[in-house]
């Protein structure tokens, strides 16, 4: 098994060398990827991991959790939105992205992976050579655009109608980078906006009609806190505004909130005209982040859903009913709205179905540790949320 592993690896980064040339030679011009299609029954389920944060203490863990949630969802595509094996060295990030991908790879579901902040920050190795360790496996349908866009991982993924060839969706995928210049976090920059503006026009006129469509990311737009209201001071449930002193902000009860706040967004500091892009083109239904490890929220704004996903990690000694995932289903007979559900660790566990998977493995003592430590997180949640709304009056927790 060892060497069979060793095997694989060093086949990982041969192809990481060469990643310049050949993933470069592979990329399509309008950096699409290879096209999904619709189900028999017109349908078409995401399961969005994000901020796995992979390392030696967690992974089987955190992995094993994965494999369990693929297998009760049983997704049409894996999206992977960044901060996933983030190690100080390419050799040790090879391994956890080995371990990640082989869940995926033994299941033959496909992949999508774009990159957060963490993923190449230390400099030892490039976003593009982590991409080609992604795409060494036969399930990635990811893109490095080379040259041709700021970043690593802009790419469309066109979704196809289940009996046709007739372009009924789009998936947007975004590298929203990792830190600007002045060091704060960063954002989608200029020549992404326009590459999504004219290839969403292009699938327009290829379609014939508007294609709606999702959008994936790391890093939440800065007009998250232009959905949420801005208050006077830090109280239950409202956060200080990054990169601002005096700022603090909670749901708005005149906007339309899904979930609930458990720390504050944290957006890039400079704005380069997604959003605003993605408003004006009205394609996009709702935008999807991670970044924001315990946030499982979605506020509309402008027509848009701006959705952050929870970490998909277990830590092992806390956050079983903050850590999760995150599910979409699509329909290709109403292509204009779209379905979500939250799930959180400690709620998977409790799960009968997936308490019978489980009982195939010998090993139990991960469940009950998430139980255990889940009742307790969850009852303390549940009296704070209880306790705020029933004297204040203000909803601090929406449905999922």
């Amino acid at each position: 098994m060892k060497s069979m592993r060793k095997a694989i690896l060093a086949l990982l980064l041969c192809a990481a060398l060469t990643a310049g040339s050949v993933l470069c030679a592979a990329a399509q011009e309008d950096l699409t990827a290879q096209a999904m299609r619709f189900g028999a029954d017109g349908r078409f389920r995401i399961l969005h991991i994000t901020d796995t944060h992979l390392h030696a203490d967690n992974v089987k863990d955190s992995t094993r959790l994965i494999a369990l949630a693929c297998d009760a969802e049983q997704p049409d595509l894996v999206m992977l939105t960044g901060d996933l094996a983030p190690e100080d060295s390419f050799e040790e990030t090879a391994v956890r992205v080995d371990e990640l991908m082989q869940v995926f790879e033994q299941r033959q579901i496909p992949v999508a992976v774009t990159f957060g902040n963490h993923d190449s920050e230390n400099g030892a190795y490039t976003r593009e050579a982590v991409m080609a360790l992604y795409n060494a496996y036969d399930c990635s349908i990811s893109i490095d655009d080379g040259d041709a866009l700021t970043g690593c991982g802009t790419y469309r993924i066109p979704l196809l109608a289940s009996e046709s060839d007739a372009l009924k969706f789009n998936l947007w995928v975004f590298d929203s980078g990792d830190y600007d210049s002045e060091g704060h976090y960063a954002n989608v920059a200029e020549d992404q906006v326009a590459w999504y503006q004219a290839a969403s026009a292009a699938a327009e006129a290829e379609a014939g009609g508007k294609v709606y469509g999702l959008a994936f990311q790391h890093i939440i737009v800065p007009q998250i806190y232009d959905a949420l209201e801005k208050v006077g001071r830090k109280g239950a449930f409202a956060y200080k505004r990054i990169y601002a002193e005096d700022e603090f902000y909670r749901f708005s009860a005149d906007a339309v909130n899904y979930g609930m706040l458990h720390e504050m967004p944290c957006p890039g500091y400079y704005d380069h005209g997604q959003f605003d892009a993605m408003a004006a083109r009205g394609d996009v239904l709702a935008m999807f982040t991670g970044h924001d490890h315990t946030n499982a929220f979605g506020v509309q704004y402008k027509g848009i859903d701006i959705v952050n996903s929870l970490s998909t990690r277990y830590n092992g000694d806390a956050f079983s009913t903050q850590y999760g995932y995150r599910v979409i289903e699509l329909d290709e007979n109403a292509p204009d709205r779209y379905e979500t559900r939250v799930v959180r660790w400690y709620d998977f566990v409790n799960d009968q179905n997936v308490r019978a998977l489980a009982d195939e493995k010998a090993d139990r003592s991960l469940f009950s540790e998430i139980r255990f430590l889940g009742f307790f997180e969850k009852a303390f949640t549940d009296l704070s949320v209880l306790f705020v709304e029933t004297f204040t009056g203000r909803t601090v927790r929406y449905p999922d």
